[in-house]
Formats: structure tokens, sequence, C-alpha cells
């Protein structure tokens, strides 16, 4: 499914996003995140050991809402399934979204070389906006 003007507007903007995944036993597990996109796959950025990856790769449905920084009222929903799983290219990327979540260029200070980081690549099913 296509992401909306909307979903793309919100997701390229400074705008943080809940991710909510499915625990072993069924409950919901939610966790904020920065966030991002390549076209309309959406790109969470985390490490291996989060609870959410351990999660994702059991069962790679997610729910996401990113909310407007400027008005939380306006947000987008979107339900989809992970698509990808990798630890290539996160490592850079965690130093895109520090720039534009931090406006810090320099590298991401919270690295931990025994937790690497790694990228959810998720393709939206649903989507529903407010506002």
């Amino acid at each position: 499914m296509k992401l909306s003007t909307k979903a793309k507007q919100l997701i390229d903007g400074k705008n943080f996003a809940s991710v909510a995944t499915l625990m072993q036993d069924g409950s919901p597990q939610v966790a904020p995140l920065w966030i991002d996109r390549d076209g309309d796959i959406i790109i969470l950025n985390t490490t291996r050991s989060r609870q959410r990856t351990k999660n994702l790769r059991r069962d790679g449905r997610v729910a996401i809402t990113v909310f407007d920084h400027d008005n939380p009222y306006s947000n987008v929903s979107i339900r989809g399934k992970t698509v990808e799983i990798t630890e290539e290219g996160a490592e850079e990327h965690i130093d895109k979204m520090s720039m534009k979540y931090l406006g810090k260029s320099y590298p991401y200070a919270d690295r931990t070389p025994k937790d690497p980081r790694i990228l959810i690549m998720v393709e939206a099913e649903r989507i529903h906006e407010e506002m």
C-alpha cells in the first residue's frame, strides 16, 4: 500500500511515532521511536536486544501512530507488516536520525557495540488519518 501524502509529511517531519508490537502472550507493547521512510516503506531504527525487535522477529504485525509535533490531534495511524530486518546501514541511518531529531551532525552517541543497531522495514496495510 502506498503511504498517503499526510503520512509522508508526518514521517518526514520531526515527529515521534508510537510503535506497537505483540508480546508472545498476545499483549501489546508500545514504545516511542524516531521514524523514517524510503518511498512507501517505513523505517524503524532500534537495537537487536529491544523487546520490539524480538516481537517483530516472531510476529511481524505492527501498528504505528505518528503525531504532528505542533498539533498532536493531527496524526496518522498505520497498521502494517515487517518486510525486512537488517543490520546493514543501520549505524549510518541512526546518524541521519540524530541529525533530523537532535540537529547534531556528529555520530549518534547512544551506541553499544554489544547491541548493534538494526533497521526494521514496514509495509503499510491500512492507514487512518485524523485532522
